[in-house]
């Protein structure tokens, strides 16, 4: 019997029987599958390779016999080259389970919680807990760049458009996590706009960030640029311009032309400062500690793109092939410096000397006196910071990398 409205009308359902199967006499494998109470369901059933395959195609009071003719169609034609439209079925019921909801514990539990430090993980908690809440419900796989889009519009209304930045970070910081993870294939949050542009003093690179970016400088000139610019919290010309002349034992006396405020600026080297220096020999004739020739470094962005290159592979390498890498810049190096010298508990005036602000009771003839109070302030403020950062890094003596 062909299986259409019409004949189902008139058949009649055999007595004493608690189930009956009736297959339509035009596409085998069309099924309906009945019970005397009423319940019907519709069926395709196949072969793929040696296994017998049934997929439920829906009930009859959701779907009419033509809708469901269609699909057993879809589905065979499927079979016929070599997919398995059941298996596809309970794939996609597995991946509606995963819930973005449930992929924020597992994210936090598994991952952020063992990666980030403890203010770190409270941010991207908060971010992820609250402002990701409305979406927290649907499958993972299925929120989409507009979807997101539209949430950031949302946060940025609503909170400001830099929280909508930090929860646009968060986010995407998860589902590069969840790429790894196999739970889906691709970052809905990549190609996505900014809400904001960041200003120069908002950029903070994460631990995770700083440890990568210190673990794949290299050793070159650019690599040990950027080392000294991490533990520093020095401008990137000041380090790049650096010279033998300015260093006198630990102590490194950047000259008032080399500065933005046009102040000499002193900085008391830390160990760990002083490794990277030990790393970089002196070149007969030049008292520039890097670069070539009569100049001081040069080729900043070539060598800030291969850096970001080895970053990115790292990256690709750990979370999968679509997994991305935040913009940074190398001034963002001494903005991490000075707040992660501000969570370790060094006083605000101390972080302020150590990057040679002037405000307050620093300028003017006082200045002259707290340059030589502040030393051994910002030399310990540093030495805090590059013990952190050697426990970060897991960098033994600050050379390697």
């Amino acid at each position: 019997m062909k299986l259409t409205k019409a004949n189902l009308a008139r058949f009649v359902f055999p007595a004493g029987k608690t189930e009956h199967v009736l297959y339509d006499e035009d596409l085998a494998g069309f099924g309906l599958r009945m019970h005397p109470g009423g319940r019907r369901t519709w069926f395709v059933q196949y072969r793929l390779g040696q296994k017998q395959r049934r997929l439920k195609i829906g009930t009859a009071d959701q779907i009419d016999a033509e809708e469901a003719r269609r699909k057993a169609k879809a589905a065979l034609a499927k079979v016929h080259l070599g997919t398995d439209p059941a298996l596809e079925t309970e794939e996609a019921k597995a991946q509606a389970a995963i819930t973005l909801t449930l992929t924020v514990e597992d994210y936090l539990a598994r991952y952020a919680s063992k990666r980030l430090k403890p203010g770190s993980l409270a941010e991207v908690e908060r971010h992820l807990r609250r402002h990701w809440k409305p979406l927290g419900e649907r499958p993972l796989a299925s929120i989409k760049r507009a979807l997101v889009a539209k949430r950031l519009a949302e946060i940025a209304r609503d909170n400001g458009p830099f929280a909508a930045n930090r929860a646009r970070a968060a986010l995407s910081a998860l589902f590069n996590w969840s790429i790894g993870e196999g739970f889906v294939d691709d970052n809905p949050v990549a190609g996505t706009h900014l809400p904001t542009e960041e200003v120069k003093r908002d950029r903070v690179l994460t631990d995770d960030e700083v440890a990568l970016v210190w673990q794949h400088a290299g050793a070159g000139d650019f690599g040990l640029i950027v080392k000294l610019l991490t533990l520093t919290a020095a401008r990137r010309d000041e380090v790049g311009s650096m010279a033998w002349s300015e260093l006198h034992g630990s102590t490194w006396t950047v000259p008032g032309d080399r500065t933005k405020n046009g102040r000499p600026h002193e900085l008391m080297l830390p160990p760990a400062a002083m490794a990277v220096l030990v790393a970089q020999p002196a070149r007969e004739g030049r008292d520039l500690v890097f670069g070539s020739g009569s100049g001081p470094f040069s080729g900043w962005s070539k060598a800030k793109a291969e850096l970001d290159a080895r970053m990115l592979a790292v990256r690709k390498a750990e979370r999968g092939a679509k997994a991305v890498l935040e913009p940074w810049r190398l001034h963002d190096l001494r903005r991490t410096a000075a707040t992660r010298m501000g969570d370790l508990g060094v006083q605000p005036h101390v972080v302020e000397a150590v990057l040679n602000h002037i405000s307050g009771s620093k300028a003017g003839v006082a200045g002259i006196y707290n340059r030589a109070a502040y030393r051994d302030e910002k030399r310990a403020a540093l030495v805090l910071w590059a013990d952190r950062l050697a426990e970060l890094t897991e960098a033994s003596d600050g050379t390697e990398g």
